[in-house]
């Protein structure tokens, strides 16, 4: 197991960010989404737990294989998805990933959020338990983002709000800006093989940095889309593109089901909401696959047998021999078509 915390400022109100944060997550999901591939909304819907109250609890289904790099779908199958479970209490929300095909892996989110630039240190005192924890702090406009998801729109060093008057982000920003809040976000990730547990857990948390950085850009990057939405409004419009996301995946094949009643609420209590976002498809080099790997053969391909003596042919005489295939599969395996590793939320 691997813990951090996670602190990313944003010039906006704890308020402010409570629409932003769903129509972020809602838009974000649609894009990243393609036919077959993409964010799948199961589950939306208002839920209450005894210790944190109201809220709303959301299932996802993340389908990724196309997206994956060669070396990651040389071992998994060709449906292949993450599960996100989440519990918007907010402000203090909670997510958990699962993935379908690696039962051992899991990546679980608690986030709360405050009025003021990260400098709390006792937020998560009750939930550490004294464990020990790295704190990181992500600058959602100076700290370097993946290129392929670069947008010029989307830089905040000189994206400017027409509504709210606030950017460009100058370096040094989380010193003067006002108003400002902060996402503390204390990330917890299992991977339990051995041999390959500290290594895919650093590199997960490196995926899931720039997972927020990426979310957190683009809510404070598309403010003036969101900033004069009622709940129920962003309520709406969540609605209205989950629907368009669905469709826009398409329909999957019968090996998957899902389920239209409602989960009992034993199966929602627990840890919420963190964005669907793309998943990093650089292969680390400790899970490289050859690509040449030639199969072991059991039998040789091919028997050579005489023909049976014809009856009206003397003895002493000889006949040429015949080839038999023993319907053997060729060595070589069957060529793969190759995808372009390209990152699809959330």
């Amino acid at each position: 197991m691997l813990l951090k915390e996670y602190r990313i400022c944003m010039p906006l109100t704890v308020e402010e960010y409570r629409i932003g944060q769903l129509y972020m997550i809602s838009k974000h999901s649609h894009e990243q989404s393609d036919r077959g591939e993409g964010v799948e909304v199961v589950q939306n819907e208002p839920y209450e737990d005894p210790a944190h109250g109201q809220g709303q609890f959301t299932e996802k289904r993340v389908y990724l294989n196309s997206k994956l790099p060669s070396w990651a779908r040389a071992v998994v199958p060709k449906i292949f998805y993450v599960t996100e479970k989440a519990w918007n209490y907010y402000p203090h929300t909670i997510t958990e990933y699962t993935c379908s095909f690696l039962p051992k892996f899991s990546i679980h989110i608690e986030t709360k959020y405050e009025d003021n630039k990260g400098c709390n240190d006792n937020i998560f005192d009750s939930e550490l338990k004294d464990q020990e924890r790295e704190v990181c702090f992500v600058d959602i406009a100076y700290d370097e983002i993946p290129e392929r998801y670069y947008k010029e729109s989307e830089d905040l060093r000189y994206f400017k709000s027409e509504k709210t008057s606030r950017g460009m982000l100058q370096e040094g920003w989380r010193d003067t800006q006002d108003p400002i809040m902060c996402s503390y976000k204390l990330v917890t990730v299992k991977f339990e093989v051995w041999g390959l547990q500290t290594r895919v857990e650093q590199f997960v948390h490196k995926v899931v940095r720039d997972v927020l950085l990426l979310g957190h850009r683009q809510a404070f990057a598309w403010v003036d889309e969101w900033i004069d939405m009622t709940m129920d409004e962003v309520r709406e419009f969540e609605r209205t593109i989950q629907e368009a996301t669905n469709q826009k995946i398409g329909i999957f094949p019968p090996s998957i089901s899902i389920s239209e009643t409602p989960l009992s609420s034993c199966a929602l209590t627990g840890p919420a909401s963190a964005p669907s976002t793309p998943m990093c498809t650089d292969a680390p080099e400790f899970l490289s696959v050859p690509k040449d790997r030639p199969r072991k053969k059991s039998a040789p391909e091919t028997l050579t047998l005489p023909h049976p003596a014809p009856s009206d042919v003397p003895q002493g005489s000889t006949l040429s021999p015949q080839t038999v295939s023993n319907n053997l599969p060729s060595a070589t395996p069957p060529s793969s078509n190759s995808d372009h590793a390209e990152a699809g939320g959330q």
